[in-house]
């Protein structure tokens, strides 16, 4: 009978626990809907006691009364039971920032896109530049209309590939958190290649 196997099994360890710690710790002999009712009908039984710690239950084998120590191991029990439900909190958060992290992480490109989105802005550039240069060069005189549009746009360009790179080396810095090798080595595997190794001219601003 489960409430029976419950009982004998706080009885035996004499320890704190969750309704989850029992399912585990018994190797799920009984659901976790079982193991709850059967703690339920124990602490109606007065066989064990129940305690509330935010949103989680924790129960323990009543102690004796005439035990002269009952009321120590019971505050030591509650003291640890406080620093794991502070544990708790603090891990539950942190869970909760990872998977924040991941949804930014998996919203962003992947390293393919991410390469062939920079590969494009790259020679969007390279283009734009070279018009510039020639323009520069140039005896005939650019109007002031034509020089701001060509302003705004080199400027929107930078940005972009700016924004573009800055994704990428973001995808590349959450990768290197599980990559046994160094940033080098995996930006060799992927085929990414920095701007000094293509000798990309510096951006210039006008």
């Amino acid at each position: 009978m489960a409430t029976e196997g419950v009982f004998k099994y706080m009885q035996s360890t004499n320890r704190p626990y969750s309704a989850n710690d029992i399912v585990q710790n018994m190797h799920k002999e009984f659901g976790k809907a079982v193991v709850q009712k059967a703690l339920d009908d124990l602490v109606a039984q007065g066989s064990i006691c129940e305690k509330i710690y935010g949103k989680q239950k924790i129960y323990c084998v009543k102690q004796p009364d005439n035990d002269a120590t009952g009321d120590s191991e019971l505050k030591d029990i509650e003291s640890k039971t406080d620093t794991v439900t502070e544990n708790y909190k603090n891990v539950e958060q942190q869970v909760k920032e990872a998977e924040s992290s991941l949804r930014e992480l998996l919203a962003a490109p992947t390293t393919l896109e991410a390469k062939e989105q920079l590969a494009e802005l790259e020679k969007k550039e390279e283009t734009l530049m070279a018009k510039l240069a020639k323009l520069s060069q140039n005896t005939v005189l650019v109007s002031a209309e034509e020089r701001n549009r060509i302003k705004i746009d080199h400027e929107r360009l930078v940005k972009e590939y700016k924004k573009r790179k800055r994704l990428c080396m973001d995808v590349i810095n959450a990768i290197m958190e599980g990559y046994p090798k160094s940033k080098k080595v995996l930006m060799e595997e992927v085929g990414i290649e920095t701007d000094e190794e293509v000798k990309m001219p510096p951006i210039q601003s006008f």
